[in-house]
Formats: C-alpha cells, sequence, structure tokens
C-alpha cells in the first residue's frame, strides 16, 4: 500500500507565497497525498489567498483547512499533526515550496530504512521573487559540510554542530511524532530541538537530493538584523543545547558542550563583553578539538 503522505502547512503573514507552496503541493508526483493548512491569525490576506485556491481545488486535493487566531507558529505545528491522517508528514512553512518528486524519494528511503524516525533532503534557495541564488541550502546557505550527513555517526555530528536544514527538506513518521514527540511550544525556533532528540536515537536520515526551495526574504525568523532579537534566539538555542547534553555520549556530548560555549561567546560578542566572549570561545576550541579527536579516536577502530 502506498502511504498517505500529510502536507502540514502553518500560514502567517504570507499572502504572496501561500500560492506557490499550495500550486507546487498539488504539482507533485506523489499521488497519495492531503493538505493541511492553519492560517494562524495573519493580518495580512493570507486567509483570504487559501479560500480562494480552495474553491480552484477542492476536488483535486484532500485538504482539511482552519482558520483561526495566533497561537505561534509551534502551537500550530501540533495541531496540525492532530489533525493530520498520513503515515509521513512533510512540514513546510507557507512561504517555501516543494519540488515535484521529493517527496517519492523521502518515502522510498524511510520504507527501506525502517528504523529511521525522519529522514531530510536538500533545497534550493530563491529570493523573495522567486530567483534561485543558492543551488544548495546546504552547502551554499550553511556552507555545511554534506559529505558529513551521509554517514551514520556523521550525521549525529552534524546536527550537532554543523546544522544545516533550510526549508521543508524533512519527512517524518507520524507515530514518533504522536508518541510524544511533539514540537516544544515554549520555543521561537523548534527545528533544532526537535531533530536533536530524533539523533540522539540514532534516527535521522539524509538523501542527496532537492526536494523543496527555501525562501529567503526580509521576513524569515531566523535571519533578523535586529541584535536583540538575535540575542534571543541565541540565547535559546544555549538552553536547548544545554537541556540535551545528557542524551548523548562520549565525543558527540563534547560536540554539543562545545555549541553551548560557542552561544555563549556569540550572546557576549553581541553585548560588547569582549572578556567572555575570549573565555568562552577557549571553551568552544577545547570541547570541538576533544570531540573531533575521539570521533577520529572511534573511527579508526570502526566505531564512527
Amino acid at each position: 500500500m502506498v502511504p498517505l503522505v500529510s502536507y502540514i502547512v502553518p500560514a502567517y503573514n504570507h499572502d504572496q507565497y501561500v500560492q506557490c507552496c499550495l500550486d507546487s503541493i498539488l504539482a507533485d508526483v506523489y499521488g497519495n497525498k492531503e493538505i493541511v493548512i492553519i492560517d494562524d491569525g495573519s493580518t495580512d490576506n493570507t486567509a483570504k489567498v487559501i479560500e480562494q485556491w480552495l474553491s480552484r481545488h477542492a476536488e483535486s486535493i484532500n485538504v482539511i483547512y482552519k482558520s483561526r487566531p495566533n497561537k505561534g507558529v509551534t502551537a500550530t505545528i501540533n495541531e496540525l499533526t492532530s489533525l493530520a491522517n498520513g503515515d509521513f508528514l512533510r512540514l513546510g512553512a507557507s512561504d517555501d515550496y516543494f519540488l515535484s518528486g521529493g517527496s517519492q524519494k523521502l518515502v522510498d528511503y524511510l520504507l527501506n530504512c525502517p528504523d529511521k524516525l525522519a529522514v531530510i533532503g536538500d533545497s534550493i534557495v530563491v529570493d523573495e521573487h522567486g530567483k534561485v541564488i543558492h543551488d544548495s541550502g546546504m552547502t551554499g546557505l550553511h556552507r555545511a559540510n554534506k559529505q558529513r550527513y551521509l554517514s551514520e555517526k556523521g550525521i549525529i555530528a552534524s546536527v550537532i554542530s554543523d546544522w544545516a536544514v533550510a526549508g521543508p527538506v524533512p519527512m517524518v513518521r507520524k507515530a514518533f511524532v504522536t508518541g510524544g514527540e511533539g514540537w516544544d511550544e515554549g520555543l521561537r525556533i523548534d527545528d533544532w530541538d526537535f531533530f536533536l532528540r530524533i539523533a540522539a536515537q540514532g534516527g535521522l536520515g539524509f538523501i542527496d537530493e532537492r526536494v523543496c526551495a527555501y525562501r529567503v526574504h526580509s521576513t524569515n525568523t531566523c535571519r533578523t538584523p535586529d541584535v536583540a532579537s538575535r540575542i534571543r534566539n541565541l540565547e535559546e538555542s544555549g538552553k536547548v543545547a544545554k537541556r540535551h547534553i545528557a542524551k548523548f555520549h562520549g565525543p558527540y556530548k563534547k560536540l554539543l558542550q562545545a555549541q553551548c560555549y560557542l552561544v555563549d561567546a556569540k550572546v557576549a560578542f553581541l553585548k560588547h563583553q569582549w572578556l567572555k566572549t575570549s573565555f568562552y570561545m577557549a571553551g568552544y576550541f577545547a570541547f570541538s578539538i576533544a570531540g573531533e579527536l575521539q570521533r577520529m579516536s572511534n573511527s579508526k577502530k570502526g566505531d564512527v
């Protein structure tokens, strides 16, 4: 039986982009699919654009749609998950879009790897007008080492210290999310927390395929130039890192401890606390080097 894929879309103030997102789902060649979308109290015309799209395409694809007051992105994602009927979930923000054929490749991976809880692919990166600015979100936007994501242990290290997910690249088993592993509604930027939990269980896979388009524009949550917002985002990342340290062991625990120091160094730098910046950077380098040396040692023994 072909698994049902639920495209879950939290929509907020993306009236100029949401139609492209919905069109891309409809155009995807994967056949057994549904759309689950919530307008999260948008103050622009997002709800109107969605409703107009539904009036044109309601007979073409099953859609579950709600429009309600704002609750925030993580609460909306959890609500979308509870409404979804699919075996597999594809989460995508309403300003991004999906590339046809991507879902089939992600489904094939999860069917062939029943021990994996989720799989991620790569993305292209486009600007607000849809012009491609990077052929790879991982290497072009985040400058990550994509090769590390291809190995069983390398992907764990990469999630910790080289996190490079941009856009709706994941597919997740719904059973994992509904089993108590949903999105933390206390966080503003939730994806790293979610995937650290998966990585700690060895449950994340990767395919080197472009499965979506990530759109970069002035209102992206994690790309704000405002210093106060950057500090808040970094401090939240630091809290996420610290609370997951106990879930990792060996070199991965050291690498996550290094990230704690790095986040603290970035916050201190933005606050112009130069001595603290130097202290935290020293801690970052110490734990990073120790973690990588242990990984190299384990690799020679066949453990990494």
